[in-house]
């Protein structure tokens, strides 16, 4: 066992939030669990990650009950389940320590959101050493406001004003910034394709 899939905050609390509605692929954890299951074929690490944000009252906020996988996950029985409350999945977690341990240099990362938790935790990884594939098409995220945008505005008005960018542009953007110096990239077919070839 060499390698892990880590799963970022592919979790309920995304689900109860507005914003889903906007969401790139809300059929996320069907691309997650065909990942899931690849890797368990080739008997290698799956990692779980969730985000909470404790007493903030929000949907990150463990007391409300949405920081859970989304119900669709199929997470076997032993697999390790770490919770973290910083961007990336290392910071605040022992999951450097676990990867150590095991041995284990080679990551695929894939979850919610692509710009955020997902590119933060592949660029601290290969800060770390770590030899990072990002499964983009496993990732999921939402339209971005831009930066002068008034805070608490509707869905709506988020969608209606020309300069949000899109969530299909903000992945784009994630590749590209990825690619080459932090990260593979490659798709969920891709991986299957090559786990074929060495099977």
């Amino acid at each position: 066992m060499s390698r892990a899939l880590i799963v970022i905050d592919v979790q309920e609390s995304f689900r109860a939030h507005p914003l889903w509605e906007t969401t790139s692929d809300p059929k996320i954890a069907d691309q997650v669990n065909r990942l899931v299951r690849l890797f368990r074929r080739a008997g290698d690490q799956v990692v779980w990650v969730l985000h909470s944000e404790p007493g903030t009252g929000d949907v990150f906020d463990p007391v409300l009950g949405h920081v859970r996988l989304m119900e669709e996950l199929e997470r076997a029985e032993g697999e390790v389940l770490v919770h973290k409350t910083s961007h990336n999945a290392f910071t605040t977690t022992n999951l450097q320590q676990l990867l150590t341990e095991r041995g284990i240099r080679d990551l695929t990362v894939c979850g919610i959101r692509t710009e955020q938790c997902v590119e933060t935790t592949a660029r601290v990884a290969s800060d770390l050493g770590h030899r990072v594939t990002v499964a983009i098409d496993a990732t999921a995220t939402h339209p971005i406001p831009h930066r002068d945008a008034p805070a608490g505005r509707s869905v709506a008005e988020l969608l209606a004003d020309p300069r949000t960018l899109p969530a299909e542009e903000v992945i784009r953007r994630t590749e590209y910034a990825l690619a080459g110096r932090f990260a593979t990239i490659e798709t969920v077919d891709r991986l299957e394709a090559a786990a074929a070839l060495r099977a």
